[in-house]
C-alpha cells in the first residue's frame, strides 16, 4: 500500500487539520469531528447538515459554505459518524429555524441519523429528513436496504442549501431536497478497486481488462462485471440504465454530472462529457447545467459515475444562486 499518510489510524484526524489550516472561512472541531461555517449559527434560517464515511471527498466537508451546507460529519474512511457528531453539529449550527438532515441511504447512516434526531427532538431541535437514494444499479448492497445514495447528494445539498438560504421554513426546504432526489438517478462503472488504509489492500480484485458494472462508492458490487470498453460504450451503457429508470423527452432539461471516483485523470472526464453531451443531443434532452470533475470519490478508484436530475425552472434558479464553499464556488 502506498499512501501520503502518517499512519493508517490518524487519517482523518490528520485530514481535518489539514481542512482546518487550508480553509479559514470554516470551523472544524477535531475533537467532536464536526466541520462547521465559521461565525457561529445563520439566526432565522434552516441549518443543513449531512455526514458520512470519510474517503469521498469533498463529499461532504468541502461543501460546507454559504449557499450549501451548514454542518458535516464525517466518519473514519467508509464508516458513518456517530449520533453525538450529528447532535453536536445541530447543536453547533442551529439558528432557530430547525435542522435538515441530509442522508445517503446506507444502513449505518440512516440508523445514525435516526438516533441524531431524536437526541436534537429532545434538545428542542426540529429536525427534518432528506433520504437520497438515487442509484439505479441495484436495489440491495453490501451497506444498504433499498438504493443507494450517491451522486444526487451534491445536487440536494445544493439545491436545498440555495432554498435555506433565501430564508426558506423548514418544510420548504426538505420538500425541494426530496423533489431534487425524486428527480435524480446515477451510474458508476469503476476501472480499478480502492485502498481503505485500515485494509491496506484493495476492497475487491478486478483484472486488468475487467470493469464493475454499476459499482457502489465503497466499492460494493455492481450489475455485473464485464470487459474493458471505450468511453463511449461505458457512457451509452450507464445512461441507458438511467433512462429505463426515469425516461427523458426531447426538451427536457437536465443538470448533468460527469464525476470521478478519484482516480481517473481529467481528460478523461472530458472524453466521457463529451460522449454525455452526444448521447443527450441525439434525443433531444438540454443539458442545462453541469458539473465536470471529482465531487463525490472513492479514495484512489479509477472509474466515473454519471448523475442526472430532472430539473425544473426552481430547480435551475437555486443551482445558479450564489455558492461559496471549498469545493464549488460561484455567483458573488
Amino acid at each position: 500500500m502506498k499512501k501520503l499518510i502518517n499512519s493508517p489510524d490518524s487519517v482523518l484526524g490528520d485530514a481535518l487539520a489539514g481542512v482546518a489550516a487550508a480553509h479559514p472561512a470554516l470551523h472544524v472541531d477535531t475533537e467532536a469531528r464536526v466541520i462547521t461555517r465559521a461565525g457561529g449559527p445563520s439566526v432565522g434560517r434552516v441549518a443543513l447538515i449531512s455526514g458520512g464515511g470519510s474517503g469521498h471527498e469533498p463529499l461532504h466537508g468541502g461543501f460546507v459554505g454559504p449557499g450549501m451546507l451548514h454542518a458535516a460529519c464525517p466518519g473514519e474512511v467508509f464508516t458513518s459518524p456517530v449520533p453525538d457528531q450529528m447532535l453536536a453539529a445541530a447543536q453547533a449550527v442551529n439558528g432557530g429555524a430547525g435542522v435538515v438532515f441530509i442522508v445517503k441511504n446506507y444502513t449505518g447512516d440512516v440508523m445514525n441519523f435516526e438516533m441524531a434526531a431524536e437526541l436534537a427532538g429532545d434538545d428542542g431541535i426540529e429536525v427534518a429528513t432528506i433520504l437520497v437514494d438515487d442509484d439505479v444499479a441495484v436495489k440491495d448492497s453490501t451497506w444498504t436496504a433499498g438504493r443507494r445514495g450517491t451522486g444526487a447528494t451534491v445536487f440536494v445539498e445544493k439545491i436545498a442549501g440555495a432554498l435555506a438560504e433565501q430564508g426558506a421554513d423548514l418544510a420548504e426546504v426538505a420538500e425541494i431536497g426530496r423533489r431534487v432526489n425524486a428527480a435524480s438517478r446515477s451510474f458508476a462503472v469503476a476501472l480499478t478497486a480502492c485502498t481503505t488504509p485500515a485494509a491496506g489492500k484493495p476492497g475487491f480484485d478486478l483484472a486488468e481488462d475487467e470493469m464493475e458494472v454499476g459499482v457502489g462508492i465503497h466499492g460494493e458490487p455492481g450489475r455485473s462485471r464485464e470487459k474493458l470498453e471505450p468511453a463511449s460504450a461505458i457512457v451509452a451503457r450507464s445512461l441507458d440504465a438511467i433512462f429505463a429508470d426515469q425516461p427523458l423527452a426531447a426538451g427536457d432539461q437536465t443538470i448533468v454530472m460527469v464525476n470521478g471516483l478519484g482516480g481517473t485523470p481529467l481528460i478523461e472526464l472530458y472524453v466521457a462529457y463529451a460522449e454525455v453531451a452526444a448521447y443527450f443531443a441525439e434525443r433531444g434532452v438540454q443539458i442545462a447545467r453541469n458539473l465536470v470533475g471529482n465531487y463525490i470519490t472513492s479514495l484512489e478508484m479509477a472509474g466515473v459515475s454519471l448523475t442526472v436530475c430532472k430539473a425544473d425552472a426552481q430547480m435551475l434558479a437555486l443551482w445558479d444562486a450564489p455558492v461559496n464553499t471549498p469545493a464549488l464556488r460561484w455567483g458573488a
